[in-house]
């Protein structure tokens, strides 16, 4: 795009506009119904700037070593901001992108293109739906950011969908999942103990603000066979403007405490978020 023009356009489930950073010349925040949803700077695809989106980053960085290439398949699309930065930081990544509203996926083609030769390819199609078609063992990373509106559908949210993601996941990957909730943290301790059917190493990232019940807000996990590094993830997370906890071990082990894991007949979407927590006015 060469001028700062806001876009708005109904898309397959909503609204969707692109409006211009005035702060940085070629940046773009996407929202959907109001809700912001991406954010993205065509100059510079390593910068992320909401917050759980730079936690999301900070686990990539971690995952394999430095500018390693992997294959990375992401849930929930948005304005593509994750997969630009996987390009930027390692190019020549494999990633597929599933996002079940073509129309924004065409709106964000048209007005927001991914550099020439990014192996980025983009599904128009549900998330567990290509997922249960994906082949066995193919993916280094899944990350899941789907919300319907501003809810994680339920049907991410159980025991056969993560069943799902670790047979696609290599032995050595990485499940990621941005959740929002707020204390008591009822739907976030049943998701940690749905990962926990299937993956051996649980980590969660969030606001200390948000984990002392203090307000709604979102939380990063990460599941595996195999520890990360909590340490760099730590030093990461703590270096932000708004720094994270990282918690993991026997301290996330209490926080789990006895929440069931999500059945299919039982699984409800995320909670709805507090009037104003994500709107922009």
């Amino acid at each position: 795009m060469n001028e700062s023009i806001p876009v708005t356009l109904d898309v397959d489930h909503g609204t969707a506009k692109l409006m211009p950073d005035v702060d940085r010349e070629r940046a773009w925040l996407l929202t959907v119904d109001g809700a912001p949803q991406s954010y993205v700077d065509l100059d510079d695809p390593a910068h992320l700037e909401f917050e759980y989106t730079r936690r999301l980053g900070h686990v990539l960085d971690v995952v394999a070593e430095p500018g390693r290439v992997l294959d990375v398949v992401h849930l929930g699309g948005g304005a593509l901001t994750l997969p630009r930065y996987v390009e930027a930081t390692r190019p020549g990544s494999r990633q597929e992108v599933v996002e079940a509203d073509k129309g924004l996926l065409e709106l964000v083609a048209e007005h927001l293109p991914l550099p020439e030769g990014a192996r980025v390819t983009p599904h128009a199609a549900d998330a567990r739906e290509w997922l249960e078609k994906a082949a066995a063992d193919s993916a280094d990373v899944i990350v899941a950011d789907v919300f319907g509106g501003s809810r994680v559908p339920a049907h991410l949210t159980s025991v056969p969908y993560v069943r799902e993601a670790a047979r696609v996941l290599r032995g050595d990957g990485v499940y990621l999942a941005n959740l929002p909730d707020a204390a008591p943290f009822a739907f976030l301790r049943s998701q940690l103990a749905t990962l926990a059917t299937e993956f051996e190493e649980l980590v969660l990232i969030a606001e200390p603000g948000v984990l002392r019940g203090r307000r709604f807000g979102n939380a990063v996990l990460a599941a595996g066979h195999h520890a990360l590094d909590i340490a760099a993830l730590a030093r990461l997370t703590a270096a932000d403007a708004f720094p994270a906890r990282v918690e993991h071990g026997a301290s996330l082990r209490r926080f789990i405490g006895g929440a069931p894991a999500v059945r299919d007949e039982d699984a409800v979407p995320s909670p709805e978020p507090p009037d104003g927590s994500f709107g922009i006015g």
